[in-house]
């Protein structure tokens, strides 16, 4: 196809992404020590979240891809934060 988008990044920038991930994966791990009650899942949760989303844009190469997966990519996730709110929902109000 000759409408393909030609994506060329260095090995230095996922470098960096990597350090980034390894970062957060760090924060993963400490939070549970820190004893927040019911936010120590929420954080564990968003920081998980954040890591998933930069594999998907970077390692996946979401960023440079067409616009339809962009959506159904959306999508999936609008569906992830809604289940993710209704098991916060049915914690909290129990």
């Amino acid at each position: 196809m000759t409408t393909e988008v030609e994506h060329i990044t260095g090995y230095p920038f996922y470098g960096k992404v990597l350090v980034g991930l390894l970062v957060l994966t760090t924060f993963t791990i400490l939070v549970p020590w820190l004893n927040l009650t019911a936010f120590t899942a929420l954080i564990a949760l968003v920081l998980a979240s954040t890591k998933a989303g930069i594999v998907m844009t970077y390692f996946m190469h979401l960023k440079v891809e067409y616009i339809l997966l962009k959506i159904l990519v959306v999508m999936v996730l609008a569906i992830y934060a809604s289940v993710i709110l209704l098991t916060f929902s049915d914690y909290f109000f129990r």
